[in-house]
């Protein structure tokens, strides 16, 4: 009979392949970004809180803060050096304040892990002290990190375009947070259940909005396209005869006006 452990350590694993998955997930946006040297309407906050969670959950998993949590190791390291790619490429391709506010956030979850790392390995003296300690932490990163793209989703229901939010990113998260739940569940460990729980119902939330404005997001780019396509016209009433219009077209073209009877 297979034991706990053995099961346990597969979804474990399992949930390592998904959670990379979910970390590799927003490469074709960072191309895009890349292409266009810009980060354009695109939100740093899903990516710094990431990397917060990562750097926490490295903490956790510790040999001697939470001895035997190898697989939160591997995943959350590689996560780490993911997301800070990301956070890094937000700097590079933003301008002005949102450059400056994104180094700052970086520079601020730094220091905090630092402070925290230190002073749990320093002040708590066992495992369960410390385990607590940052798990508690970790509880609430990692529910900031799932709940991060809320400001998403709020601009997504705001515009009724799904076009910063991309469907990749939902389903990675939905499936991270069944996996990583269902480990935890496997040998209770409220500190990884309680965020990949919400995790789960935000990424739920996502999906369900993006079934809802995948359609009208449709029509916004096509209708891009074709106002790219055709050139944006400007309309001007002449004077004394309002029931004309000249239509100019405003890459100039002025020559090629016409009038037409409403």
């Amino acid at each position: 009979m297979v034991s706990a452990d053995a099961i346990r350590t597969a979804v474990g694993i399992l949930g390592n392949a998904i959670a990379l998955g979910l970390f590799l997930s927003p490469v074709p946006t960072f191309v895009k970004i890349w292409k266009k040297g810009s980060v354009q309407e695109f939100s740093p906050i899903p990516y710094v809180a990431t990397l917060l969670n990562c750097m926490m959950w490295v903490v956790y998993g510790l040999p001697m803060v939470h001895p035997h949590s190898m697989l939160v190791i591997t995943i959350n390291g590689s996560g780490l050096v993911i997301e800070l790619s990301y956070v890094l490429l937000f700097i590079v391709y933003s301008s002005g304040g949102k450059r400056l506010k994104v180094l700052v956030m970086l520079l601020a979850e730094t220091a905090f892990v630092g402070v925290v790392a230190l002073l749990v390995l320093t002040l708590a003296h066992t495992h369960e002290r410390r385990s607590m300690i940052v798990g508690v932490l970790c509880v609430f990163f990692g529910t900031m990190m799932y709940a991060a793209p809320l400001s998403v989703m709020k601009m997504v229901i705001r515009s009724e375009s799904v076009e910063y939010m991309p469907l990749s990113l939902s389903l990675a998260s939905f499936f991270n947070g069944v996996c990583w739940t269902a480990y935890a569940l496997i040998r209770f460990d409220p500190y990884i259940t309680i965020p990949n729980g919400l995790g789960v119902m935000f990424a739920v939330a996502q999906l369900v909005l993006y079934a809802m404005y995948y359609k009208s997001t449709q029509r916004q780019v096509e209708a891009k396209k074709r106002k790219a396509e055709l050139g944006l016209t400007e309309v001007v009433v002449v004077k004394g005869d309002a029931n004309k219009i000249v239509s100019v077209p405003i890459n100039g073209g002025g020559s090629n006006a016409e009038n037409r009877d409403m």
